[in-house]
């Protein structure tokens, strides 16, 4: 398994028993998480030192430092893009993909619904970028350009400072890019040639969810967070796999004891090479996998806790936190250099 915790300025692999097979020391906290790359060494997608000044929990959930890091710490690559925020992927044709934020134009300010009012007059909206080994953008979508505001309303309980919020992105190399809308529920589908939506499941089915995941079949996987899902009085975290075409559910896990498994902020699923799944329970950092049939199989709690940074992050989440944006499991064969 691998981790990487938000305050820590570590990335950990470890043997699934706890024991400490690797550890990068990191030249910055993770702004969100670290991978490990085909090639064996690690892609981190750390907090950048400078950040724009947009509203206070931007400085937790800001990334803008990728780098590549050999097994030895040295740095291998790195491409700076300090608006990024939450999730950004590596693809296997060694670009980036992933989102930023920039202020949303007057027009499209003007249309976004919801939220909770007078909470903000400036509220930022969602660049995805993929760039490649050079830092040259290749692709660029930018979503007030094909979402109508009126069609994707904030939660009433959010603040209006950041719509429609993109915490997750998919992409097999097809012409489709998945797309988790945290302010608005739910997820989209973008088709890369036109920038169109091909499809939306929206907040009928999901609750501020995270970590869309395409499978084979066609069908989606998700982190669905619970925070105000409605007609729920006690909010509880599910992990589900959506027909895309019909937005049923046709599979989902949640606890016995629904309030036991809550997430209500990050949150991610990886399916497993043995057709299990293996969740982060961000918030909390737990990390566990679990069979289909919702046997818990190995679980895990992420032992190092630490304080966030002095300054806006720490005072938006004080205290200690072992919380893990996403973390990852590979096989031996995976790390040939372990």
């Amino acid at each position: 398994m691998l981790y990487a915790p938000q305050a820590s300025v570590n990335a950990t692999l470890a043997e699934l028993d706890g024991r400490i097979v690797h550890q990068w020391s990191l030249p910055t906290r993770p702004g969100r998480h670290a991978v490990l790359l085909a090639n064996g060494n690690l892609g981190l997608n750390g907090a950048h030192a400078q950040r724009p000044d947009y509203y206070p929990a931007w400085d937790v959930w800001q990334g803008g430092l990728f780098l590549e890091i050999a097994p030895d710490g040295r740095i291998v690559w790195s491409h700076e893009d300090n608006l990024h925020h939450h999730d950004g992927r590596w693809l296997d044709n060694g670009n980036l993909l992933y989102t930023t934020a920039e202020p949303l134009p007057a027009e499209a300010r003007r249309r976004v619904l919801g939220g909770q009012p007078g909470s903000s007059g400036a509220i930022v909206g969602d660049v995805v970028k993929e760039v490649d080994r050079s830092g040259d953008t290749l692709w660029e979508w930018r979503s007030w350009e094909h979402i109508d505001p009126v069609a994707f309303p904030i939660n009433p309980v959010f603040d209006r400072n950041h719509w429609p919020l993109i915490n997750g992105l998919h992409s097999d190399g097809g012409d489709l890019i998945l797309m988790s809308l945290r302010t608005t529920s739910g997820i989209i589908a973008v088709d890369r040639k036109t920038g169109d939506i091909a499809w939306t499941i929206g907040p009928e089915t999901l609750a501020q969810q995270h970590s869309p995941v395409g499978l084979s079949n066609g069908n989606v996987l998700a982190f669905d967070n619970g925070n105000y899902r409605p007609g729920i009085a006690v909010p509880y975290s599910r992990i589900v796999e959506i027909d895309p075409r019909t937005s049923r559910v046709v599979w989902e896990y949640s606890d016995p004891m629904k309030p036991s498994f809550f997430s209500p902020y990050m949150g991610s699923v990886q399916p497993l090479a043995n057709g299990n799944l293996h969740i982060t329970e961000s918030a909390m950092g737990r990390l566990f996998e679990v069979t289909r049939s919702g046997e818990i199989v190995w679980e895990y709690v992420v032992p190092e806790f630490n304080e966030y940074p002095a300054g806006r992050a720490r005072a938006y989440a004080p205290g200690l936190h072992n919380s893990v944006f996403q973390s990852f499991r590979y096989q031996h064969r995976d790390i040939p250099w372990l």
